[in-house]
């Protein structure tokens, strides 16, 4: 079955780990997948990729920090395909990783910047062509949001807010026929993520696999979630599956947390 069927899905934040599965997975699921990231680079390798699935492909580099990119995106979403169904949100900035006594007042305006302001900034933009549709949004959170370990405190900061702000719009773009959701993820098991355990695993004299095994040992299902599977539950919260869910968040952590 496929869940977006002829769907217009936009996604904003596409990198080569989480962002890649997201266009792959609307793909798989009959839909039409726009890219939009600040990389062009990038956008066209998985955009040949998306086609390469025998999907349509449609790139747009974005930078959702800036009012006119924005616009333009909306502008060549409708020239190209007549409006959007699906708008889900993967852009976000790095954290800092330290602690915030120690960490940049500039560092933290900026992940706001990106993380929350730039996500408000598309949903806003696509808000008439969702409400059009019956549209409805996903946006990518973290598991940062059930925790407060140390040195992930502008981290976990940028994702609430983002999650408050979700949790308001799911209220005000109710009455418009628009759903929003959240996905929150913990670790995935990603290249970028097999890179650094490799690094944890030299600096303590353990095996890589070692380090994968500590770290999974805290979920129900002693492993970690790859990136098709958080892909596969935006999908299911974009999807029709999904018409009577609006404000929620869905955990996707093998079970490292419970909420």
């Amino acid at each position: 079955m496929s869940l977006l069927n002829e769907k217009v899905v936009v996604v904003s934040g596409v990198g080569p780990a989480l962002g890649r599965s997201l266009c792959l997975r609307a793909a798989a699921n009959g839909a039409r997948v726009v890219l939009a990231a600040r990389t062009r680079s990038r956008l066209d390798e998985v955009a040949a990729q998306v086609r390469e699935a025998g999907a349509q492909a449609l790139v747009v580099p974005t930078d959702i920090t800036d009012d006119a990119a924005v616009d333009n995106l909306v502008a060549t979403v409708t020239a190209e395909f007549g409006g959007a169904d699906v708008l889900i949100n993967n852009a976000f900035a790095v954290p800092s990783m330290k602690p915030l006594a120690r960490t940049d007042f500039d560092h933290i305006t900026a992940s706001l910047d990106l993380t929350v302001l730039g996500t408000l900034r598309v949903i806003k933009a696509f808000t008439p062509a969702l409400e059009a549709a019956a549209g409805s949004i996903v946006t990518i959170n973290s598991m940062v949001i059930r925790h407060s370990e140390p040195r992930y405190g502008s981290y976990k900061l940028a994702k609430s807010a983002l999650l408050a702000m979700s949790q308001s719009l799911a209220t005000e773009l109710g009455e418009k026929g628009i759903r929003i959701n959240s996905v929150a993820p913990g670790y995935i098991w990603d290249d970028q993520l097999k890179w650094y355990f490799g690094e944890i695993a030299k600096k303590y004299g353990i095996t890589p696999e070692q380090v994968y095994e500590q770290t999974a040992s805290k979920s129900d299902l002693k492993r970690l979630p790859e990136p098709d599977e958080i892909a596969d539950a935006a999908v299911f919260l974009a999807s029709s599956m999904a018409s009577s869910i609006t404000g929620h968040t869905l955990d996707v952590n093998c079970g490292e947390y419970h909420d």
